[in-house]
Order: structure tokens, then sequence, then C-alpha cells
């Protein structure tokens, strides 16, 4: 007999593939949210589903393969950055060159822990089907990128891990960011923000290396 667990995940596979209609059959389903400002269902299953506590040792030890994608500077990175037990040279370069400030097009050195945080959230979703690549909207950025933004009322904090190398900001098309923030809290890896917005991308999740803690922005 299916599991509840089970259903929920052949709900993600058929939400990844634009094909779930979003309706319930009765109070053991999941829930599912469709905002009128947002033409594309997303799925919002309970948080626990997505619980990286529940991984065994084989989920860290294999390669490790990135997909990422910077929709601003329409790029995009596909590679293997990590195999026995250790960070690939030139791929931490690339990875580090995708996650640079785009607008003032500099560089930094971006915290590993940061860069495994963000494959393993989506190393953990490609498991139930969920193949779209990681969207990145904002990694490195300078003291002035920073504060033009904070200038122009966008959420910056003033000392923001972002000038450390130590923060990114990201989503995955199609996946609830209610739902991607309580899977990236469950690596306790550092800080989560939950930024929630009713467009037809939606919003994002901010993660970083920093103390753990969450909010809403």
């Amino acid at each position: 007999m299916s599991t509840r667990r089970d259903f929920l995940k052949r709900s993600l596979i058929l939400t990844a593939s634009g094909l779930f209609l979003g309706q319930r059959d009765s109070a053991a389903s999941p829930t599912f949210v469709q905002s009128s400002d947002d033409k594309q269902s997303k799925l919002k299953p309970p948080p626990d589903l997505f619980d990286a506590q529940a991984l065994d040792m084989d989920f860290w030890l294999k390669p490790r393969t990135i997909d990422w994608t910077r929709p601003a500077s329409g790029e995009r990175l596909k590679l293997l950055y990590w195999k026995d037990g250790e960070i690939l040279g030139s791929a931490y370069e690339q990875c580090c060159e995708i996650l640079r400030d785009i607008h003032a097009d500099k560089t930094a050195r971006i915290d590993p822990k940061l860069i495994e945080t963000l494959w393993a959230t989506q190393a953990f979703i490609n498991q139930l089907g969920m193949t779209k690549p990681l969207e990145l909207l904002s990694g490195y950025r300078t003291p002035e990128s920073n504060q033009r933004l904070r200038e122009e009322g966008i959420p910056a904090a003033r000392k923001s891990l972002h000038m450390d190398g130590k923060a990114a900001d990201f989503r995955i098309a199609n996946l609830h960011e209610e739902v991607l923030g309580e899977l990236v809290q469950s690596f306790r890896q550092g800080g989560v923000g939950f930024y929630f917005r009713a467009s037809k991308q939606g919003g994002w999740i901010h993660a970083d290396t920093g103390l753990k803690r969450s909010w809403q922005g």
C-alpha cells in the first residue's frame, strides 16, 4: 500500500513536469496553494517531507554535481565540483565566478560551506524527480553594491554576509519558497531568510553560513 510520503513524492514529480492539477481528494492529502498572481501552481507539501537529517552517509560521499543559472546574466553552470572528499580547484573557481557581484563585475572567494548547502539543497530535491536548475539571484556583493541596494530600499543588511562571500539568494522554479526554506534550515548550516513575493517568479530564499537564525523579509 502506498504511504502518504510516497504520494507526496509522486506529486512533486508531477509538479516538476507541470502536470499536477492541485486537487485534494481527502483530508489526508497535502495542501496545495496557488496564488491568483501566479499562473503556475506551486506544490506546498508539509515541510517534514524535506528533512536533511534523514539523509544517509552515501548522499554526502557521492560525487557532487551542480546545476545553477544566473538569470540576471543569462549564465548556466553545470559541472562536477566535488569528488573523493575534495573540491575540484577549477570547478571552485567557476562557482566563485557565477556567484560574483555581476553589477560591479568582481569576484571573491565563496565559503565552501555555502556551496555545499546550495549543492545539497538541489541534490535532495533532485532525488524526488525535480531537476530544474537552482536560480542564483545574488551571491557575493561589494560593499558599494550592498549600500546601493540599501539606498534603493531593497532588503540588504548593513553588515551583510554577502560581502564576505558567505551568503546567496536563490529559488527553484515551481517549488514553494516556504518548503525550499524549510529544507535549507534542516541542513543546520547557518541563517535562512524567507522572502515571499506575489509574482509569476515568486520569492526567494536567503542562505548564509553565519549564526543559525531565520527571518521573513
